[in-house]
């Protein structure tokens, strides 16, 4: 995990390095960009086993360390295990509806044992899941980077809102989202240079200092509780292992590392980073090593964070040493849950505010993605038509899938997986299996590199015109 030195103009975007000082402020940009995502998940399950508030920092704390841990080897990479890309690790909501479940009814020593089979479970079918790379050319990770920024539209919502009942913001909520969404493009547009990556940060710095101005930020929590823990493992005892619990789990691992697979080809993507399947799969084993780790250190399983794709779009900012250094910060927050306090003291609508920007701007790179993408004499705009509309359904109509059966309503309710799953299908039918001159290129992602080679080659696009692999979007340039 060396850290190479100065880096010459040849070196991948991916592995650039600011200065030291840039590294811990870009870094800590993206901590607060996905904070309130990695505790979310262990407040909804604590709340429904009954912990203390003692015992829910527990969960919390082992939450903030395994994904540090995770994130840190996700970037930085230790033999087959990591991407070595700008992705974050933290704790998955996906399957909080299912560990809600089994929780309620045998406890959380009974979901850490089935989400730890189903890590294990997951790493023996990573290869497979990385097989399908050939299968994202530019009109399917177009489509579910769009997707995926789409769909996180809701989180920055519900953060504005504060998630009450009604979904209606209060009107302090509406105008502390709207003052830190103006802070941000007031930022982005007035700093210069290298300082307006940083206007993310700014604005939400600046957010709270406008909320603690008006009463809206709570000092009373920071005192409470402990400055350092390391929390013991199995601190809720050792995992027990039921046969159903384990095959819920099993079904929630494979859509976790489905979302993966879209997540870390849409990073590769927005940082022009190379990729094949063997990096595709060093990235998938920490999702399933993290689903391992975590019941050990009595938190759960975890995945790439689709809110970080969107900075790392916005601030133009690919190194992995950033988000290698916002690991650090998160194994410091796990440590010491005074700073995880602090930290969680910016007010929601102010996280809102930003949000729009960053979610935004996962959008508006899978459309720049859609734009490399040839339309004429193929069914390439049915492609993407079918594939926003599945993956939106979940929004317009959250319990749309109620009816179907439990495990097909678990994987289609979320829109990334249903939108990929339709746009992949489809991909096959239209442009592989129907295609009428027999090229590879359909089936074949765009390097995502941009390398001079794969521009020259798609001088002449096949019949297929799945993509026009030289005309690379804008913006996907190596970091200035």
């Amino acid at each position: 995990m060396s850290i190479p030195q100065n880096p010459g103009p040849e070196s991948a975007p991916e592995d650039e390095r600011p200065r030291a000082g840039l590294m811990v402020v870009y870094g800590f940009q993206h901590i607060l960009a996905m904070y309130a995502g990695v505790v979310t998940p262990p407040i909804i399950v604590g709340s429904v086993v009954g912990l203390s508030t003692a015992e829910m920092g527990i969960l919390i704390s082992a939450a903030l360390l395994v994904s540090g841990l995770a994130t840190l080897l996700q970037t930085m990479g230790v033999w087959r295990f990591g991407a070595r890309l700008p992705s974050v690790i933290g704790i998955s909501f996906v399957p909080v509806s299912a560990m809600v479940g089994i929780a309620g009814e045998s406890g959380l020593p009974t979901v850490f044992g089935a989400a730890l089979v189903a890590g294990v479970f997951g790493l023996c079918v990573v290869p497979v899941m990385a097989s399908l790379i050939r299968f994202f050319p530019p009109v399917v990770t177009g489509s579910v980077i769009t997707i995926i920024g789409v769909s996180l539209f809701p989180v920055a919502v519900g953060w504005i809102t504060e998630n009450n009942e009604t979904g209606v913001p209060t009107t302090g909520g509406l105008a502390l989202a709207g003052t830190t969404l103006l802070l941000v493009l007031l930022l982005a547009w007035i700093l210069p240079g290298v300082w307006s990556r940083m206007a993310v940060l700014g604005g939400l710095v600046l957010g709270t200092a406008v909320a603690a101005a008006f009463g809206r930020v709570d000092f009373s929590a920071v005192g409470e509780g402990a400055i350092f823990s390391f929390g013991r493992p199995f601190h809720f005892g050792p995992p027990e292992f039921q046969a159903a619990a384990i095959i819920t789990m099993c079904v929630v691992m494979l859509v976790i590392l489905t979302e993966g697979v879209a997540d870390i080809l849409a990073v590769g993507e927005i940082v022009g980073a190379r990729m094949d399947g063997r990096r595709l799969a060093d990235g998938l084993r920490v999702d399933a090593l993290a689903s391992i780790v975590g019941p050990l250190l009595n938190t759960f399983p975890g995945s790439t964070f689709s809110q970080n794709v969107g900075l790392v779009a916005l601030t133009r900012v690919r190194s992995r040493y950033v988000v290698a250094v916002g690991g650090l910060i998160l194994i410091t927050l796990g440590l010491f849950p005074v700073l995880g306090r602090i930290v969680a003291m910016v007010p929601s609508p102010v996280l809102g505010g930003a949000g729009l920007v960053l979610f935004g701007s996962v959008a508006a790179a899978g459309i720049r993605t859609l734009a490399a993408v040839e339309y004429d004499g193929n069914m390439n705009l049915i492609i993407v038509a079918v594939a926003l509309a599945f993956g939106t359904i979940p929004l317009a109509a959250p319990g749309f899938y109620e009816g179907f059966p439990s495990w097909a309503a678990m994987i289609l309710s979320s829109g990334i997986v249903a939108g990929a799953v339709a746009a992949l299908v489809l991909n096959a039918c239209f442009n592989i299996l129907g295609r009428k001159d027999g090229g590879a290129g359909a089936t074949e992602p765009a390097d995502a590199a941009g390398t001079a080679e794969a521009a020259e080659a798609a001088e002449s696009t096949d019949a297929t015109g799945t993509a026009k692999v030289g005309k690379r979007p804008s913006g996907s340039t190596p970091q200035e």
